[in-house]
């Protein structure tokens, strides 16, 4: 799990992300955590007198300039050439690197002013202290990530309880949390999951459309999906699996297989009543034949998922909350289709036979001529 903290302020930054690392550090079964601001190394810090600066004609690009050439070398277009028979080589002028620690020899180096050359200790104050070792930025701000192993937990897991701590709930001024990493694109399947359920019920009903000739019927069909989630969610609760992505890949795997029992039942009563069978006979005849299929196929399916539910196999981390998703939802699909659908078909097919009779007597009254 990656946790960014952003902001322009460095100081307010590396606070807020010390103190998140010592949270997060309080949290149960996560490995170790890595912080970018832990990563520090000795630096030379040079703060500029600017009103001393600007009385001697010298400004801060001069003096990293300066300093620049003086601890690192000129940079490679800079850089005078020695040409050889077949080749040029670089010619790099700069201090020795003994002469970083030395703050006197620093201070003494000359900078151009518009009066003339002004040293260093004139215009600025130099210091040794420690820095990052490295900055990053993301969106052109200054961001700190912080890495935590999630050992045997969940990601969602652990990141509710991570958004949840002081520190990273109460962020200091000027500090706040970007999402980046597998967090990230965490975030992003729960943000279109949504779309894709709507776009997979959109399809499964087109198709049932050109099955069943009925834009009505299908509705009773897809009647069992809620009825799936719901043992899905309760499956899930009873493990203390969290509702992850495995998780949503077992409800995708849901929807398929949940309306596959609707199927059999609507369709074997569609044909009964096209054959003269009165609509409550079809619909006790149809749970009757097709409860058996049904049972079999939701044991067949349990039987396979149970090894992976189970933890055997690899990765039972990420296999076995989808695993238990399915289960959970074919159980509950199973037991309340059988006395969920018949109902639900009645009520559909009532009012559809209302809508039929109203818009009828609607096209059969009269119209006066005047």
């Amino acid at each position: 799990m990656q946790i960014v903290l952003q902001g322009e302020d460095p100081v307010a930054l590396t606070q807020a992300a010390r103190a998140a690392e010592r949270d997060l550090r309080t949290l149960k079964g996560v490995g170790n955590i890595l912080s970018g601001a832990s990563l520090v190394r000795p630096e030379v810090i040079v703060k500029p007198d600017f009103a001393r600066a600007a009385d001697l004609g010298v400004t801060a690009q001069n003096i990293a300039d300066t300093l620049r050439i003086a601890t690192a070398g000129d940079y490679e277009v800079g850089l005078p050439k020695l040409n050889l028979s077949e080749r040029q080589i670089p010619i790099r002028v700069k201090l020795p690197d003994s002469a970083r620690q030395d703050l006197a020899a620093l201070e003494r180096l000359t900078i151009p002013g518009r009066y003339g050359p002004v040293m260093l200790g004139n215009v600025a104050t130099v210091t040794m202290d420690s820095g990052p070792a490295q900055i990053n930025r993301l969106n052109r701000s200054r961001n700190i990530t912080i890495e935590v192993e999630l050992g045997q937990r969940q990601l969602g897991e652990v990141f509710a309880e991570a958004i949840e701590l002081p520190s990273l709930k109460n962020l200091p001024a000027g500090v706040r949390r970007t999402e980046l990493g597998d967090t990230q694109e965490m975030q992003a399947l729960f943000g279109s999951f949504a779309l894709a359920m709507s776009i997979g019920l959109l399809c499964i009903y087109m198709v049932l459309v050109l099955l069943f000739h009925d834009f009505v019927q299908p509705i009773t069909i897809l009647g069992a999906l809620p009825l799936s989630i719901g043992g899905a969610f309760v499956a899930l609760l009873l493990t203390g699996k969290s509702f992850s992505m495995p998780s949503l890949i077992g409800l995708l795997m849901l929807m398929g297989i949940v309306t596959k029992n609707s199927i059999l039942l609507v369709e074997y009563v569609i044909v009964a009543r096209r054959n003269g069978m009165e609509r409550r006979e079809a619909l006790i005849d149809a749970c009757h034949k097709r409860a058996r299929p049904i049972i079999m196929t939701t044991i067949a399916m349990t039987a396979g998922m149970l090894p992976i539910a189970l933890g055997f196999g690899s990765d039972p981390s990420f296999r076995s909350p989808m695993s238990i998703a399915v289960i959970g939802g074919l159980m509950t699909s199973t037991l309340l289709s059988l006395l969920v659908i018949p109902a639900f078909y009645t009520f559909v097919d009532d009012a559809e036979g209302w809508v039929h009779r109203l818009f009828k007597s609607r096209s059969a009254t009269p119209v006066k001529e005047h």
